[in-house]
């Protein structure tokens, strides 16, 4: 009962979004996913099963998902999911945790950098406020089915952070 298929979440329920530090290969998705199936089928939050599910959007970045109604994960449990990913992206040579970067699109690629780098190819132009960014601060289901995980950065806090006009 615990893992169930995404699709079958509810759109208020909680939503993380684990970037990818590059792209997956097809073989290490597949692992991936089977560790979090393995993970999420056992995943409870004070003795409770968690109902949960997860999703990979592209090659770059895994959806967990819980319903809330059924039961709230907990901090501990939370820590749980957190640590286990952290695991497996060792394993891997990725990571899954950092969301300090910025994600964003460039033509038919994701592109990963930090931060200050990000800012420069805004001060050089390089990049504009209609840049597809990801925004990997969702928090509930529903942002991701309505496509708030790609968008125009000036959608997004990124258009706030980095295109804003100085006062």
């Amino acid at each position: 009962m615990p893992r169930v298929s995404f699709d079958e979440l509810p759109d208020h329920g909680r939503l993380w979004v684990f970037p990818a530090s590059r792209d997956l290969e097809d073989a290490e998705a597949r692992e991936c996913l089977g560790a979090v199936d393995e993970f999420l089928s056992a995943w409870s939050a004070h003795g409770v099963p968690l109902r949960s599910g997860r999703e990979m959007v592209g090659k770059r970045f895994l959806l967990v998902g819980v319903d809330v109604d059924a039961e709230a994960p907990s901090g501990c449990s939370i820590d749980a999911l957190v640590n286990r990913l952290k695991a497996l992206g060792d394993g891997m040579n990725v990571t899954l945790i950092d969301h300090a970067p910025i994600w964003y699109r460039d033509g038919e690629d994701v592109r990963t950098l930090a931060r200050a780098e990000f800012r420069s190819l805004v001060a050089e132009g390089a990049v504009g406020p209609d840049v597809p960014v990801f925004d990997t601060t969702l928090t509930r289901i529903a942002q991701a089915r309505e496509g708030a995980l790609e968008q125009p950065a000036s959608a997004t806090w990124h258009g706030k952070a980095f295109f804003r006009a100085p006062v």
